[in-house]
């Protein structure tokens, strides 16, 4: 399925300055609010379910011989019309 990015931000920050943002992400989840992004004159807000899917990565990234970046990624997702598609049943 296609990739359309609705919003994205890179910038290099602290960690007590990332800790503050995904604490902020962490307060709107536990209040059932939705999320806004904005970054210069873009903006997007989302509301997540009650019951996103949670995925956690971590990666190395790179050439096969050259240097390697490591990431960790946080992502929630839902379908985009609501339906879950209900609980997984085998008969």
């Amino acid at each position: 399925m296609p990739e359309e990015v609705l919003f994205k931000s890179e910038q290099r920050m602290s960690r007590e300055q990332i800790a503050s943002y995904l604490q902020t992400v962490v307060n709107k989840l536990n209040a059932g609010d939705a999320v806004t992004l904005q970054a210069g004159g873009d903006s997007v807000t989302l509301d997540p379910p009650a019951q996103p899917t949670f995925e956690v990565k971590a990666e190395r990234e790179g050439p096969t011989n050259g240097p390697k970046e490591l990431s960790i990624e946080f992502e929630l997702e839902w379908p985009e019309d609501g339906d879950d598609g209900g609980e997984l049943e085998i008969g």
